[in-house]
This record gives structure tokens, C-alpha cells and sequence, in this order.
């Protein structure tokens, strides 16, 4: 196996995902690899709005959210002994489109992301973005449950 040089890991802020990073730290400090975290502000986060909501104070508050869930990225990579280098950035669109398009035009070696491990009913209603990258990457992917 040849080494990761640079590891792809997606975040939403949430806690449960903070296991992903924490995977995704570990490999790279064995491989002495950097750290990509990324945060897609879901052009779907906009849908439903009335249109006498304010666009700039949505926007600000998604983007502290955004900015907040990528610093946690890097807090958590530099716990510990690990450490791995990170970068961080946050774009706009469909998640799984924008996850997959960042780690080929990145030239990432490995995405590293969390799955709520939702079937059936769920599934079928909410989707599974996990399941989207994984369908759509060239780039090898490691789920970690997030869940429980």
C-alpha cells in the first residue's frame, strides 16, 4: 500500500463526526499525511426561505457554523502527539458533488468521512451523502459511524 499524502476529511460540526476526524488524525499521523477538512455549505440550506428573510444574516450565520466546524478540524489535529498538518476550506453547493470534486481536484488520497448508518425508511427519505461519495469518487473511502 503506498502512503496517503493527503487525507480528505468532510465535516458537518456535529459531535458525532468528530469520530471521523479523529480516524482520519490517526492515519495521518502514520503516514505523516495532511489533513484536508472540508465544510459544504448546502446550497439546499437555502431552500424553503421566504424571501423576506434576510440573505446576508443567513449567509453570516451559516458561514460561522461553517468556519466553527473547520477550526474544530484543526483543534483536534493538534491534540496530542499527532502532529499532522491541516488545512481547511469551505465551499458552497451539493455536499457529495462538492466532497468528491474536492478530493480529485485536490488530488486527495483517501476521504475519510462519517455515516450516520441510517437504512431503510430513513435512508430512502434523507439520503445518505456518505453513499453518494461513495458511489461517485475515484478517491478510496472510509466510513466511520458517527452514530452511538
Amino acid at each position: 500500500m503506498e502512503p496517503y499524502d493527503r487525507i480528505l476529511v468532510p465535516t458537518d460540526g456535529s459531535d458525532g463526526v468528530e469520530r471521523a476526524i479523529d480516524h482520519a488524525v490517526e492515519v495521518a499521523a502514520i503516514h505523516d499525511a495532511t489533513i484536508h477538512g472540508l465544510y459544504v455549505l448546502s446550497t439546499d440550506a437555502y431552500a424553503g426561505l421566504a424571501m423576506e428573510s434576510s440573505w446576508e444574516s443567513v449567509d453570516e450565520l451559516l458561514r460561522e457554523d461553517a468556519e466553527a466546524a473547520v477550526a474544530r478540524v484543526h483543534e483536534l489535529a493538534d491534540e496530542g502527539d499527532a502532529g499532522v498538518g491541516v488545512e481547511t476550506v469551505v465551499v458552497e453547493g451539493k455536499p457529495s458533488r462538492e466532497i468528491v470534486r474536492y478530493a480529485e481536484d485536490e488530488g486527495c488520497d483517501l476521504i475519510v468521512m462519517g455515516t450516520h448508518g441510517r437504512g431503510g425508511i430513513d435512508r430512502l427519505l434523507l439520503g445518505s451523502v456518505a453513499e453518494s461519495v461513495i458511489r461517485a469518487s475515484s478517491v478510496p473511502v472510509t466510513t466511520v459511524p458517527v452514530d452511538g
